[in-house]
């Protein structure tokens, strides 16, 4: 069987393709009824898959920004015991207050980065993925339109008859 979804439609159109012509009816054929219901599930197995990706980007946009909170606290917690140390002379002390804020405005810089660079891929990565799925079930639809018109021919319009004149 095949891979991807991408693949699975190409057999699934190339067997509708290749398939016996009825007689007096070119535009109908006949095709393994359970080769095709076993590529439509697995077209149908692997769309879950898709969203499971989706939701593996979204965890792991969450997890970097727990890493980059993690790694602000520390930088906080370093930043204050530094100051604590420094207290006992006015002068280290202010130094260390200033070295401290500035500590403290490039984590919460660092944050503001991380979770905008994260929201920009995981916004992407879900659109890259909604545009998949998108377009596999496109695909799917368009063949089962075509599949349904080969083997639905009560559906089709009559040709008009053509008399001798």
């Amino acid at each position: 069987m095949a891979n991807g979804i991408e693949e699975v439609i190409s057999t699934l159109y190339d067997m509708i393709q290749d398939a016996w012509s009825l007689p007096l009816g070119a535009e109908k054929c006949v095709v393994e009824r359970d080769k095709v219901l076993d590529l439509l599930d697995e077209i149908s197995n692997q769309l879950p898959g898709d969203l499971k990706q989706a939701k593996t980007i979204v965890e792991s946009r969450n997890e970097v920004i727990t890493n980059a909170k993690k790694e602000a606290e520390n930088i906080l917690k370093q930043a204050e015991q530094r100051a604590r140390q420094m207290i006992s002379k006015e002068n280290v002390y202010l130094e260390a207050q200033k070295e401290a804020n500035e500590l403290i405005k490039q984590a919460q810089a660092k944050i503001k980065e991380l979770r905008q660079v994260t929201n920009e891929y995981v916004d992407d990565a879900l659109k890259r993925t909604e545009d998949s799925i998108n377009e596999a079930l496109a695909r799917v639809k368009d063949s089962r339109a075509k599949f349904n018109a080969l083997t639905n021919p009560q559906e089709k319009k009559p040709s008009p008859i053509i008399e001798d004149v």
